[in-house]
């Protein structure tokens, strides 16, 4: 049915210039997803477009079925995601308002389901660069082509939230690497490794991370920092999605060659 996904992040629900075609709700193996799938025209292409949080907002991270949500995109006929996000800054060269393509994660998490492949057949997928290099790159091009900032690397480090991090931890993370912080990239990056598909985040800082802030940490700090960088990141996902062709130079569509045990 089309080719591109986006999955927005907080804040990005309600892109602006988007023309909706159809919502389609959708049952997978794995239950529902976070909201109906909504196919939308964005400079004459369809697109896929799923809001991460649900459209009110009211799935938290740890709750959001990331199996059901990239199976749909799968089943929808996507074959290159384009996801967006909210992030807190751990390094000093990232500040609020900054755009950063991560190029590598470390994950955190805890209690989430994080592949396919739990019953019957064994795989073991390469996952050495998470994010589809190809993409990462075609999105740093358009980037330049409209003329908007964006940080072309970076270390994401994902937690189980939804509370905030302690100062420790913070800390911790920052000397195992990371550059950011966020609650939502794993699973959603393997699944979408395990599917074969294309897949790169366009993250937004909206904060210092804890012990790095000298305020309190609150949400609404990350909707109003989102709000003044969305047309920024609007502008962006545009360029990306209207000129966008077919991928080359990536592994991500034969992730599952010679993966099986």
């Amino acid at each position: 049915m089309a080719n591109i996904g986006i999955i927005g992040g907080s804040g990005i629900y309600e892109m602006k210039g988007l023309q909706k075609v159809k919502d389609i709700p959708l049952e997978t193996p794995f239950g529902k997803p976070s909201d109906n799938f909504k196919i939308v025209k964005i400079g004459g292409q369809d697109v896929v477009f799923l809001p991460r949080h649900h459209s009110s907002h009211n799935i938290p991270p740890h709750m959001i079925n990331y199996r059901a949500n990239i199976w749909g995109m799968k089943k929808l006929g996507v074959k290159t995601i384009i996801a967006t996000g909210s992030v807190g800054s751990i390094s000093s060269i990232l500040t609020p308002g900054d755009i950063v393509l991560p190029d590598q994660i470390i994950d955190m998490t805890k209690n989430r389901p994080t592949t396919f492949f739990d019953e019957d057949a064994v795989y073991h997928v390469d996952f050495t660069e998470p994010y589809c290099p190809a993409l990462r790159a075609f999105i740093l091009k358009s980037a330049a082509e409209c003329d908007i900032s964006v940080l072309p690397r970076g270390t994401y480090v994902c937690t189980e939230g939804p509370r905030f991090e302690t100062r420790a931890e913070i800390k911790l993370y920052g000397q195992l690497g990371s550059d950011m912080v966020g609650m939502t990239q794993m699973p959603e990056a393997i699944l979408a490794r395990e599917l074969e598909l294309c897949y790169a985040t366009v993250a937004t800082v909206t904060n210092y991370a804890a012990g790095i802030s000298k305020e309190k940490l609150t949400t609404t700090e990350v909707i109003d920092a989102v709000r003044k960088v969305s047309q920024k990141l609007n502008t962006l996902l545009f360029q990306v999605v209207s000129d966008i062709g077919e991928l080359h130079g990536c592994a991500c569509k034969n992730a599952l060659k010679d993966a099986k045990l």
